[in-house]
């Protein structure tokens, strides 16, 4: 049998022996059996053999932002079942964001009220200025979320949970506005029109994409809330790791993020958050997703904290796939296939000890559906799962070759997968423009953003 990587999560190795006669599985644990069936579906019938396999990394995951655009419950049941069968082990549930807030939690009635709804909603990329005029929202019960929760363990799926904070709260703020007041990067401007002090946000949920500029405040108040908040999470979420977000907002966000770990300890739960956390000071518990290019892993590892890979250009999927002007929406740096499939999750100078895995990302400003999911996706979301399940190295050409075999299958399960050989028409968005991005562009922005975790954490 396969020995199982260490790691939060526990995948499993498994044996298949296939004769004439029969097959004879040999697992180190119930998910060994669950993936060796997933094998099995893949096979030529005629194939007899033995095959030795077992995940590289614990952790194998994607990240899903229905915050931005809600999904329906049928449809992250569907994409819990893709999921399964690439043998991806994690799904990271972004449910709330400055556009939409998607978790009921008691006391706290107009988190779903009003920070479920938005009146409109952008179109395009954010300097184009174009909105549609159609409400668009919704929101997950309780019920609904261990429904997942239940389908997903049964699938041999975690998931974890993510509510963002302190910033990407303008939802929440639209709801009950004493809760935050403007970050620190636009206070200065605010408390001099507002005579010295900081304003509460006084508006609604947020309707462009972007950051919003409001944040949370320490308060009594917000502490009741996070408390609530978080505990409900716990409630319903199994997961030992609990999402915090603690990404792009530019205030002193230590406090909040200590107390939040504080809650979660008191549940038995750890932080799990963005890098932009290091900098200020992470609890020495967290685990870190590391999505500013390279260097966060390799700076939180040498912290001593376990990494989840997720650098934007090698994991966003909603990064255009070519410069085809007939990607839909084409935003961020270039990322195709093989861009993807040439992707370790384990850079030059992190600890491997203390890398578990990755995931995609998958942010859905410009994913109003699950269609448009699948297009982004898929089969990008192939390339990405051998990656993290298979030994590193690996054989483009084989892949492809592979990956042909592979595509009749999604085509049975109505995958609406990028066609290999580019868009089609129909995929195309003029209503929608982009904003492509170079690499070059993207890394100065990355050396920039991440030049306090560089003094942090000289390397």
């Amino acid at each position: 049998m396969i020995p199982r990587p260490s790691g939060v999560f526990s995948p499993g190795g498994y044996v298949l022996d296939i004769a004439s006669a029969g097959v004879t599985v040999s697992a180190d644990s119930p998910a060994g059996v669950f993936y060796a069936q997933q094998t099995l579906r893949q096979l030529p019938d005629s194939f007899v053999g033995r095959i030795e396999d077992g995940p590289r990394f614990a952790w194998r995951g994607v990240m899903l932002d229905v915050a931005r655009h809600f999904m329906p419950v049928p449809d992250v049941l569907r994409f819990l079942d893709l999921m399964a069968i690439h043998k991806l082990n994690v799904l990271h549930l972004h449910l709330t964001d400055d556009q939409g807030w998607r978790l009921e939690v008691p006391g706290w009635p107009r988190l779903t009220s009003v920070g479920a709804w938005r009146p409109r909603s952008m179109r395009g990329s954010r300097q184009h200025g174009l909105y549609d005029d159609t409400p668009h929202g919704g929101c997950y019960t309780a019920a609904d979320l261990r429904r997942l929760v239940a389908y997903a363990s049964s699938l041999f799926i975690s998931i974890v949970p993510e509510v963002d904070m302190p910033g990407h709260m303008q939802a929440a703020l639209a709801a009950y506005p004493a809760l935050g007041s403007a970050s620190a990067s636009s206070s200065s401007a605010a408390a001099s029109s507002s005579g010295g002090a900081s304003p509460s946000f006084a508006g609604e949920v947020m309707t462009a994409w972007g950051v919003s500029p409001f944040a949370l405040t320490l308060t009594s108040s917000t502490m009741d809330f996070v408390r609530a908040v978080l505990t409900q999470v716990c409630d319903i979420f199994p997961s030992p790791l609990i999402g915090i977000g603690g990404d792009e907002v530019s205030a002193d966000i230590s406090a909040v993020v200590a107390f939040a770990a504080e809650v979660l300890a008191s549940h038995g739960r750890r932080v799990y958050a963005w890098d932009d956390i290091l900098t200020a000071g992470a609890p020495a518990d967290a685990v870190i997703a590391a999505w500013r290019g390279t260097l966060p892993a390799v700076a939180a590892t040498r912290a001593g904290h376990q990494v989840v890979s997720c650098p934007d250009m090698s994991c966003y999927l909603d990064y255009r796939q070519s410069d085809d002007p007939a990607e839909p929406t084409p935003v961020g740096t270039r990322l195709t296939l093989d861009d993807l499939y040439a992707f370790d999750p384990v850079p030059p100078g992190a600890d491997p000890a203390l890398i578990l895995g990755a995931q995609a990302n998958i942010w859905t400003e410009h994913m109003e559906n699950a269609r448009r999911v699948d297009y982004m996706a898929f089969p990008r979301l192939c390339a990405f799962a051998e990656k993290v399940w298979s030994p590193p190295g690996g054989n483009s050409p084989d892949f492809h070759r592979r990956l042909a075999d592979h595509l009749p299958r999604l085509d049975a399960l109505g995958v609406n997968y990028r066609p290999l050989s580019g868009p089609r028409p129909s995929d195309a968005r003029p209503d929608a423009p982009g904003n492509p991005r170079t690499h070059a562009d993207r890394e100065a922005e990355l050396a920039e953003m991440t030049a306090p975790l560089r003094k942090r954490f000289p390397l």
